[in-house]
C-alpha cells in the first residue's frame, strides 16, 4: 500500500474534523462523564463523526477503531493486519478547561506498528504528519510543509515534556536523576510533537494512557527521527493483547544519553 496517498487527505479530514471541535468550543457546552469517569463533549462526538465517515469513505476495506466508538472484541480486532486507529478529541480535559492543548489524532496501524499518523491542533491550525517512506512535516496556519526532526543532541538543561494531569512518584524518581531540566507541562499528544520538531528532548510517559492516544503521534516522532519505547527498550506496539491500555513508555528525541537507565534507576 502506498502511504503517501493517504497525506492530503488525511490531513485535510484532521483539519474538518478540528473546525467540527472548535464550533462547539466557541459555545457554553455540556460536559458528560464517561464509564470510567473521563470527560465527554460534543465536540468529541461531532469529531468523531466526520472522521469515520470520511476515513470510511477513502478506504472502505479498512477497519476503523475510535476512542468513541465500541471496542470490538480482541478475536476480531486480533485478525486486522490494517486498520485506522483514532483519537478525535484528544486531551478533552484541556478542551474542557480552555486552554487550546488538544488535538485531533488518526493512524494508520500496521502489523502492529503505527506507519502513518496526522496530529492536529484546532486552536493553533498546524497539522503534523509522519508518513513511512517519507518522513514528518509541520503545517504551520495553512503555510506550506517543513521536514521536521529530533533535535541530534539534548539541551543543557534538558528539556522535558510532562503531562498537565499525570505525574507521581515514578516521575519524580526519574526527575531527579535527570540532573539539570526544565519541566515543559503540556496536555495531549502536543508533547510528541514538541521532541519530533526538536523543542523538546524527551517525555517520560508514567503514568496511564490508552493506544488511540499516542499511535498517531508515535508515527510523527518516529519518522521526525525520534522513538517511542516501553521501558524495556522495545517500541511501543499495539493491537496485541485484549485491552487497549499502553505501557509506560519514553519519547525520545536525541540518543545522546541513558534515558532508560536514568528510569530504571528510579523505580
Amino acid at each position: 500500500m502506498e502511504l503517501q496517498q493517504f497525506i492530503e487527505p488525511v490531513v485535510e479530514l484532521a483539519i474538518e474534523a478540528g473546525d467540527a471541535i472548535l464550533e462547539v468550543y466557541a459555545t457554553d457546552f455540556d460536559v458528560q462523564e464517561k464509564d470510567d469517569s473521563s470527560p465527554l463533549t460534543q465536540a468529541d462526538m461531532a469529531s468523531n463523526r466526520r472522521i469515520e465517515q470520511g476515513l470510511r469513505a477513502l478506504t472502505p476495506n479498512i477497519p476503523v477503531l475510535s476512542e468513541e466508538s465500541a471496542l470490538p472484541a480482541f478475536a476480531e480486532r486480533s485478525q486486522w493486519e490494517t486498520y485506522w486507529l483514532v483519537d478525535p478529541l484528544d486531551g478533552t480535559k484541556e478542551f474542557v478547561n480552555r486552554n487550546g492543548e488538544f488535538t485531533v489524532n488518526i493512524a494508520l496501524i500496521e502489523k502492529n506498528r503505527p506507519v502513518f499518523g496526522v496530529v492536529h491542533i484546532p486552536v493553533h491550525n498546524k497539522t503534523y504528519f509522519g508518513c513511512a517512506g517519507y518522513g514528518a512535516e509541520l503545517r504551520d496556519a495553512g503555510a506550506e510543509s517543513r521536514k521536521i526532526s529530533v533535535a541530534e543532541k539534548s539541551a543543557e538543561p534538558v528539556r522535558v515534556v510532562g503531562s498537565r494531569s499525570h505525574g507521581g512518584s515514578s516521575m519524580d524518581g526519574f526527575l531527579e536523576n535527570l540532573g539539570e531540566y526544565e519541566m515543559h507541562p503540556m496536555g495531549s499528544s502536543l508533547k510528541f510533537c514538541l521532541v519530533a520538531e526538536g523543542a523538546a528532548d524527551i517525555y517520560p510517559r508514567l503514568g496511564p494512557t490508552s493506544e488511540w492516544d499516542t499511535a498517531a503521534a508515535q508515527a510523527v516522532v518516529e519518522q521526525a527521527g525520534g522513538s517511542v519505547v516501553t521501558l524495556d527498550g522495545k517500541p511501543l506496539s499495539y493491537n496485541c493483547k485484549s485491552d487497549i491500555l499502553n505501557p509506560h513508555f519514553l519519547v525520545v528525541g536525541p540518543e545522546d544519553r541513558d534515558w532508560l537507565g536514568m528510569v530504571q534507576k528510579s523505580a
